[in-house]
């Protein structure tokens, strides 16, 4: 891949989804290389060193740029905020689990991020991270099938006739409640269903861990939000009879030795915050039923006030790198 087309330079979507995914990388390799000092099963551990190659392939492509075009490299994160011998944290089914949530992650950013570049080799190399990606997840899927561990969102009754619909209640549930969930509007409960469980077990385990005591609370805060999002979610899925999935808070073990920095913890628990952020959001263009609307836009606008209050404290200890700017015009013309 051709990593520089002179003469032609990086847009600001460019440069910034650059430095994002530089910042997001050099943390997964941190991650994953903590979790290969402890993992058992075999087949998990391969889509674990993929996953590690992936990782490292983007960091060394994005530096490579960043030379060539003379932009400060970010920090990132490298090996010290990783201790390969700090004890395991997790069970190797909650690596499997975290490693398709984070492919997931890919596939929606990569997905956005495409349509904002132009610049034909970070064209190449984006398309290629959302190819990796599928790979990933298929590789991730293929897995969890074969030992039993897939956890598939509900099945519901296939169409036999073609319906319109009559009623503005479909919409206004002030006009009369419609009482079944669209298919979208069960999958997209059930997916953040599995998210919010994610998190929780990473504010577990990384409450257990983590030095600094605001960085502490503000993972036991996450958690209790996130416990509380998934009732209001289950609540519609119980109502329509419908299976929620479990929590994975059994995958974390009781070890109190931190693999990570507090930096990279508070960093990669932004990442998930942003990622619910973005899937909310979706979840709400896609649903028709007011009480689910009013749900989704109350829960998201928590989550945003719990993002502010972890950024405070990122730059409160000096974590929060600073991400590109545009020109500041009116310091320019203070002369």
């Amino acid at each position: 891949m051709e990593n520089n087309q002179e003469g032609i330079l990086l847009t600001s979507a460019e440069q910034s989804y650059l430095w994002t995914t530089y910042q997001a990388d050099t943390m997964a390799v941190c991650v994953f290389n903590h979790f290969l000092q402890h993992i058992k099963d075999n087949e998990i551990k391969s889509l674990i060193v993929f996953a590690l190659q992936l990782s490292e392939e983007h960091a060394n492509f994005i530096r490579e740029i960043f030379i060539k075009e003379k932009i400060q490299i970010p920090q990132g994160f490298t090996e010290s905020d990783v201790n390969l011998h700090a004890e395991r944290l997790f069970s190797d089914v909650f690596y499997l689990n975290y490693i398709k949530n984070m492919a997931k992650g890919g596939l929606v950013t990569y997905g956005r991020v495409l349509q904002n570049v132009y610049r034909k080799d970070i064209l190449s190399f984006f398309s290629a991270c959302l190819s990796q990606s599928i790979e990933l997840n298929s590789r991730a899927i293929d897995i969890s099938l074969k030992k039993g561990l897939a956890i598939r969102p509900p099945t519901i009754p296939y169409l036999e006739k073609l319906e319109f619909v009559h009623k503005q209640s479909f919409i206004l549930e002030g006009l009369g409640r419609r009482e079944a969930l669209t298919g979208t509007e069960v999958t997209n409960l059930f997916a953040n269903i599995q998210t919010n469980y994610i998190g929780t077990s990473l504010a577990t385990a990384f409450s257990q861990v983590c030095k600094t005591k605001k960085a502490q609370n503000f993972f036991k805060r996450g958690k209790e939000i996130a416990l509380k999002h998934i009732e209001v979610f289950s609540s519609y899925l119980k109502m329509s009879s419908l299976p929620v999935p479990g929590t994975y808070e059994q995958m974390v073990t009781q070890s109190k030795d931190a693999p990570y920095s507090d930096k990279l913890m508070m960093f990669h628990f932004s990442l998930m915050i942003y990622s619910g952020v973005g899937n909310y959001g979706l979840s709400t263009a896609e649903t028709q039923r007011s009480d689910l609307v009013a749900d989704y836009t109350r829960l998201n606008a928590e989550i945003l006030k719990y993002s502010e209050d972890g950024a405070n404290i990122m730059i409160a200890e000096k974590w929060l790198e600073q991400p590109p700017l545009a020109a500041n015009r009116r310091d320019l013309a203070k002369g």
